[in-house]
C-alpha cells in the first residue's frame, strides 16, 4: 500500500505552494452537468434552487409548486425524489457526447445545496444510490469519463445547505427531525420553533442566521474526503457556499487533497468563486463571467448552455448559439482562462437535444481549430478589434456578453507558431495590425488551420496582410497559425 505524503500542511502558507497543474494548463474545456431531485420540476427562473423557492412565499416557485404539486406543507422536496428514476441514464453515452464536444475534463455536481449526493454517501440514506436512481452516479461517470481518456472532475456545492432550507417552519417538512439527513440539521429556531428574522436568500446578511455547527462542518470534510477517496477525482470545483466554512476546515481539506497528487502519481486542481479562499491557494472561478483583459493568472468561467439562470433541466428554455459559446471558449483562453460548461439533463438521464447540438457543434470547431486552443499558451496581448460588453449585475450572462466582428482576432501561441482567430469569417483582404511588431523577416509561413488553400501574406508597417483563400474551413471561427524563425 502507497503511503500518504504530507507535502502540504494545513497552513495557507503551505497550501499556497501548490500550481495549477500542466494538465489543467493544456485541457482549456471541460463540462458538467447539473442534475439531480430539481430536474423533476424543471421550473426556473434558477432551477437549482428550486428546493429553496418552493418554501418561500411570495416567489414564482412557490406559486408553480402549488398549482402543479400543491402546498409545499404537503409536498416537499423530498417527494420529488421518488420521481427522479434516472431510468435511462446512461454513464457511456454521457462520456462519449463530452469526448465529442473536445472536452478535456468533465464529471457531475456530485451534490448540489439540497442535500442529496450523487454517490454512494456514508453518512446518509439521502443519496442515489439509495433513493431515487438508487444508482452510484458519481461512480459510473468516473469509471466512464475516464475510459474516454478525459480528467475527472466533481463539483461540491454543499457547504450551501446551511441556509438552504427554512427549518424555522413547523408546517413544512424541513422542520422535522427525521428529515435532517437531506434538509440539514435543525437551527436557526427561536423559543417558539420560527425564525426570529428572515435571511437575505443568498446568505449575504448571515446575522440572522445561527452559524454552521461543529457536526455540520464534519459532514462538509467527511463527504469531500469521501468522494476524493472513492473516486480519486483530478479537479474539485467550489460553488461560492464555502464563505460560510470556518477556516481550519478548509485547509484541512486542500492539504488532504493536495497530497494526494504524490499519493496517487498524479496532479489536482481547487477551484473556488469570489474570495472564499486566499488567492494562491486554488483557481479562481468567475460564474458567467470573464476578464476583460489578459491576467497575470490563470482562472476558468464556469457558464452554461442555457441563455439565462437555467443551471439544470428546464422546460421552455432558452439556449445560447454554438458561436456564442466557441467565441467564449477563444476569448476565455486568450486571456489566461479556461472555460466549464454545464448542461442539464431531463430527470430521466436524457441530455436534451439542445444541449447535444451545441456540445457536438463546438466538437466540430475544435476538430478543425482546436490546434489554436489546446495545449496553448497566451501571447503579449489576448487580441484586437472592436468588442461592446454590456455589464450588468453578478450570476448575469449579461456582464460577460460580448458583440464581436469577423475582424476581431484573439491570440494565442505555442512554440514558435502564433494563432491568430478571426472571431468570424474576415473580409477577402485584411490586416492583422498587432502583428506590426513582428520583424521584417521573422514570418516563415501563415496557413489557415482546416484548409489546404495557400494564403496570401505580406509583413507592413501596419502589420500583417493577409489574403485569405475563398473557402472557409469551418463555422463560427477561423484560426491562422503564423509559423516564425526562432531568431533574427
Amino acid at each position: 500500500m502507497m503511503k500518504n505524503i504530507n507535502e502540504y500542511q494545513s497552513k495557507w502558507e503551505s497550501i499556497k505552494k501548490h500550481e495549477t497543474p500542466s494538465w489543467f494548463k493544456k485541457a482549456k474545456f471541460g463540462i458538467y452537468a447539473h442534475w439531480g431531485p430539481y430536474s423533476v420540476p424543471a421550473a426556473g427562473p434558477n432551477v437549482t434552487w428550486y428546493p429553496y423557492w418552493m418554501y418561500r412565499e411570495p416567489s414564482p416557485q412557490f406559486d408553480y409548486h402549488v398549482k402543479n404539486f400543491g402546498h409545499p406543507s404537503k409536498f416537499g422536496y423530498k417527494d420529488f425524489i421518488p420521481m427522479f428514476t434516472a431510468e435511462k441514464f446512461d454513464a457511456e453515452e454521457w462520456a462519449d457526447l463530452y469526448s465529442r464536444s473536445g472536452a478535456k475534463f468533465a464529471g457531475p455536481v456530485a451534490e448540489h445545496h439540497d442535500g442529496f449526493p450523487m454517490w454512494n454517501c456514508s453518512d446518509t440514506e439521502w443519496c442515489a444510490s439509495k433513493m431515487g436512481p438508487k444508482r452510484d452516479v458519481v461512480g459510473e461517470l468516473e469509471k466512464a469519463i475516464r475510459g474516454k481518456g478525459m480528467k475527472y472532475m466533481v463539483a461540491m456545492h454543499h457547504a450551501e445547505n446551511w441556509y438552504f432550507f427554512p427549518h424555522w417552519n413547523k408546517d413544512f417538512d424541513t422542520s422535522k427531525k427525521e428529515y435532517e439527513g437531506l434538509y440539514g440539521e435543525l437551527h436557526n429556531l427561536d423559543n417558539s420553533g420560527n425564525q426570529a428574522i428572515y435571511p437575505d436568500h443568498w446568505g449575504r446578511k448571515t446575522e440572522s442566521q445561527d452559524k454552521p455547527s461543529k457536526a455540520f462542518h464534519d459532514r462538509w470534510l467527511n463527504r469531500l474526503k469521501e468522494v476524493v477517496d472513492n473516486y480519486r477525482p483530478d479537479y474539485v470545483w467550489f460553488d461560492f457556499g464555502i464563505r460560510y466554512i470556518h477556516e481550519k476546515y478548509k485547509k484541512d481539506f486542500l492539504s488532504y487533497y493536495y497530497n494526494k497528487e504524490k499519493e496517487w502519481g498524479s496532479e489536482v486542481v481547487v477551484s473556488y468563486k469570489w474570495h472564499d479562499l486566499p488567492p494562491g491557494s486554488g483557481l479562481l472561478d468567475l460564474e458567467l463571467g470573464r476578464e476583460s483583459e489578459l491576467t497575470h493568472y490563470d482562472w476558468i468561467t464556469d457558464t452554461t448552455v442555457h441563455d439565462g439562470s437555467a443551471w439544470a433541466y428546464m422546460k421552455d428554455s432558452e439556449y445560447k448559439s454554438t458561436t456564442d459559446l466557441v467565441h467564449y471558449l477563444i476569448d476565455n483562453v486568450s486571456k489566461n482562462g479556461y472555460m466549464l460548461l454545464n448542461i442539464g439533463p431531463k430527470p430521466d438521464g436524457i441530455i436534451p437535444e439542445e444541449d447535444k447540438s451545441l456540445l457536438e457543434g463546438i466538437g466540430k470547431w475544435l476538430e478543425v481549430s482546436g490546434e489554436a486552443i489546446f495545449d496553448t499558451e497566451t501571447w503579449d496581448q489576448y487580441g484586437e478589434g472592436p468588442t461592446e460588453m454590456t455589464e450588468a449585475g453578478p450570476f448575469s450572462d449579461n456582464r460577460a456578453k460580448l458583440k464581436y466582428t469577423a475582424q476581431d482576432f484573439r491570440f494565442t501561441a505555442k512554440g514558435n507558431s502564433l494563432y491568430a482567430t478571426a472571431l468570424g469569417w474576415p473580409s477577402k483582404d485584411f490586416t492583422i495590425e498587432s502583428m506590426d511588431k513582428l520583424f521584417d523577416n521573422e514570418v516563415e509561413s501563415v496557413k489557415l488551420l482546416g484548409s489546404n488553400e495557400k494564403v496570401e501574406w505580406k509583413q507592413t508597417k501596419e502589420g500583417l496582410h493577409i489574403t485569405r483563400p475563398d473557402n472557409k474551413p469551418c463555422d463560427h471561427a477561423v484560426s491562422l497559425k503564423i509559423n516564425r524563425k526562432e531568431n533574427l
